[in-house]
């Protein structure tokens, strides 16, 4: 029987871990605790490899481990099992993970995927491999409303390997553009992943979800950008699209008032229709309909405009009276209840109960209010015995308060203690600030994205011809009402006005919406998607808790112990250790999936990085670029299989394999960008957090 590739290369994968495993306890001059865990780890990988279900292996490794670990003491493995589960389900950001599984199987059998590539393959028509470009935008746009790698690698290899196949795509560009467009579900947000890792190394999902935003652009990007190249070099990869595949279908109401091709300007076009002869067969109401949607996304650009240069011209007027209220601290409050009770002074201790001169609260000092006598008003304070015994014990309630007190009465500093001044000092100050200050000029950042964004409106109605229009009008149907539902969901999550749970929900009622809208809400459609939600959730749930029982065992053994000892002899620097690190991720990203690597091996990890300075946040997003190799690298490669379970016949595994490869190295270079640049991926998280 002749045994595949595939299979040698995990044999002898395994084999290397159990002789690894041997090795170490044999080399050891006194075997350990720790070395049991370690032993414990490398049974647990080969189980995996072998097949078992990952939480139940987990589990029972753990739950077996835990009984030698307590000499046989049952009572406390079960107690240790139970404590373990229980404190797993009690985290609250878990219930995020299924209210996001059901807004991306919901979204997904809306059928919006056929015609979002269709809207973006027509607008992208004329770049160098459009294709390829068009199934990697629609990836990225689809695996953040959905973030199931499954779900989007499959819809694309049905909906865009035949089409890319058809025109004339090689086979191994077409399934690596697929397989790693898929696989940008497992780091742009809303990701399962980035749930799963914040909930296992503590790191706040908020945060991470803001971090990998700008590093799920730059691997999309990156992509794109090796497509177009690939396309330029060897256009036999990825040829041109022909004009058939370029054709644009126009309404028949549209043709009466254009060429066949729509190539006539949409403007010009409408309004001569309107005012001309060519809208005797064409009704006024189309014509001004069409119009009326042309002009939308203009006014939404002056009216955005306009909020936002409001917004940073706004005068700083509470910002002024904020400061000057910082600045005077309690002073200020004072003064408040001195304009009210009519006191001069300021309440020291007990000088509401006894007033200085006895008159206080009968008879104000008017007079002197009324008209201070410059700086003899502060100088000598109502009773002249104040000043002769300012030291006496007890006098802060007989005596009138003292010099350091008499020196500083409400306003004084600013200003004379006119009436005027006693009576509202903070509003008083604060607008002449505002008043000083004025409206502010908008920053220069402000300018300059004003100017990009009028120039590409400007291109785009210099450009909007008739069957644009008809590309537009598709993409209005398809991409907009998931960048409205994916803007909703992120944008309230990442600016603070929801924790992800409460969005996660908005997202699946969103969802549910688009069903409607769609009129592909059926009850089949409802059944699929809560039957495999509720297994996707279990799934993830009882990881969870095989992980916890696990990472208990581990400890209790000592392994933990053990891994930071010997990763603190090697006297590593930060970036070795980093290093050390990802290699490490990378090389078990080939036998394992990401969600076996986070819940075995970040609990191993995690603890150390303190000890070289690491933020777990950052350690987290190259963790999440990192792991997107699980699925593109073999032989577990799940995407590939994906791929494979609906591709044409005369598609095998190794074509897939070998289309993977470019990409896989590009998410080697996306690792070594944002750790040479921190800031890809820290950035928007120190704006928005102020970290």
């Amino acid at each position: 029987m002749k045994i595949r590739k595939e299979l040698w290369f995990g044999f002898t994968l395994m084999a290397i871990i159990v002789a690894a495993a041997l090795i170490m306890l044999l080399s050891v001059e006194r075997i350990e605790r720790g070395h049991i865990g370690l032993l414990m780890l490398s049974l647990v990988v080969v189980a995996i490899m072998l097949g078992f279900p990952t939480a139940f292996t987990l589990m029972g490794m753990g739950m077996i481990f835990t009984w030698f670990a307590y000499d046989g003491n049952t009572t406390h493995t079960l107690d240790l099992m139970v404590q373990a589960t229980f404190k797993t389900m009690g985290n609250d950001v878990l219930i995020a993970i299924p209210l996001f599984v059901f807004m991306g199987y919901i979204v997904e059998r809306a059928n919006l995927i056929e015609r979002l590539f269709r809207s973006i393959h027509l607008a992208l028509a004329r770049l160098p491999g459009a294709l390829a470009v068009a199934t990697l935008v629609t990836c990225a746009i689809f695996a953040t409303a959905t973030g199931i790698v499954g779900a989007v690698v499959t819809l694309m290899g049905l909906l865009a390997m035949p089409a890319m196949l058809k025109a004339g795509y090689s086979v191994r560009l077409t399934a690596g553009s697929i397989t790693a467009g898929g696989c940008l579900g497992i780091l742009i947000p809303p990701s399962v992943l980035l749930i799963v890792y914040g909930a296992t190394a503590g790191v706040s999902v908020v945060q991470l979800y803001a971090g990998a935003f700008f590093p799920g652009i730059m691997l999309a990007g990156l992509y794109i950008l090796y497509v177009i190249i690939v396309a330029k070099i060897k256009p036999s990869m990825a040829p041109p699209l022909s004009a058939a595949d370029r054709f644009v279908p126009l309404p028949p109401l549209t043709q009466k008032i254009t060429n066949p091709n729509g190539t006539q300007h949409a403007v010009l076009g409408l309004v001569a229709a309107l005012k001309g002869r060519r809208n005797q067969d064409v009704p006024t109401g189309y014509l001004v309909r069409q119009l009326a949607l042309v002009f939308v996304p203009l006014l939404l650009f002056v009216f955005a405009s306009l909020w936002s240069y409001r917004a940073v011209t706004e005068p700083l007027e509470a910002e002024a009276s904020y400061e000057n209220l910082t600045r005077m601290g309690e002073t200020g409050e004072r003064a408040q209840r001195s304009s009210a009770t009519g006191l001069a002074e300021p309440p020291a201790a007990g000088g509401l109960a006894e007033p200085p001169s006895g008159t206080g609260l009968a008879e104000p000092p008017s007079g002197e209010l009324a008209e201070p006598p410059a700086a003899g008003g502060l100088a000598e304070p109502p009773a002249a015995g104040g000043l002769a015994e300012p030291p006496a014990a007890g006098s802060s309630v007989a005596e009138p308060p003292g010099a350091n007190g008499v020196a500083e009465p409400p306003g004084a500093v600013a200003e004379p203690p006119s009436a005027g001044a006693v009576q509202e000092p903070p509003g008083a100050s604060g607008t002449a600030a505002a008043q000083g200050s004025g409206e502010r000029e908008a920053s220069r950042t402000w300018w300059t994205t004003f100017a990009v964004f009028a120039a590409l409106f400007a291109i785009f109605y210099g450009m909007l011809t008739f069957a644009r229009l008809e590309v537009f009008k598709m993409l209005l149907t398809s991409f907009f009402p998931l960048m409205v539902l994916i803007l909703s969901v992120l944008g309230s999550i990442v600016l603070g006005l929801a924790t992800p749970t409460e969005a996660a929900a908005v997202g699946a009622l969103g969802g549910f919406l688009l069903a409607i809208a769609y009129r592909q809400l059926t009850f089949e459609v409802v059944k699929e998607s809560v039957f495999l939600t509720a297994k996707t959730s279990a799934m993830v749930c009882w990881l969870f808790v095989g992980s916890a029982i696990f990472s208990a065992a581990f400890a209790l053994l000592g392994g933990q112990e053990l891994v930071e000892r010997w990763v603190l002899s090697m006297d590593l620097t930060k970036t070795q250790f980093l290093v050390l690190s990802q290699v490490i991720i990378f090389i078990l990203g080939w036998p394992l999936e990401w969600t076996e690597i986070i819940v075995i091996f970040m609990p191993i990890f995690v603890p150390l990085l303190d000890n070289f300075g690491v933020d777990p946040l950052f350690f987290g997003l190259l963790v999440a670029l990192n792991l997107q190799t699980a699925f593109l690298s073999p032989p577990v490669a799940m995407s590939a299989f994906y791929l494979k379970g609906v591709s044409p016949p005369h598609v095998t595994l190794n074509q897939i394999f070998v289309g993977m490869m470019p990409f896989m190295g590009i998410q080697v270079l996306a690792i070594i960008l944002l750790y040479i640049w921190p800031e890809i991926g820290l950035w928007l998280p120190s704006v928005l957090y102020a970290r």
